[in-house]
């Protein structure tokens, strides 16, 4: 199963992985934060792509 992981120290908060999926993962004090590991509902490469600093990972 995927785990995605946001890089809080690169992570600059635009929003991009909350509205691609948004069951995975919450902008809260201006970072992102994974709030499920479950990328079963949503497409977590695709956030991973299209984060613009290259915040998140998805480990396997």
């Amino acid at each position: 199963m995927s785990k995605p992981i946001v890089s809080e120290d690169l992570c600059i908060g635009c929003g991009t992985c909350e509205a691609l999926c948004p069951n995975v993962f919450k902008i809260e004090d201006g970072k992102s934060h994974v709030i499920s590991e479950n990328c079963e509902d949503c497409n977590c490469q695709e956030a991973t792509e299209s984060c613009p600093v290259n915040a998140i990972s998805v480990e396997e």
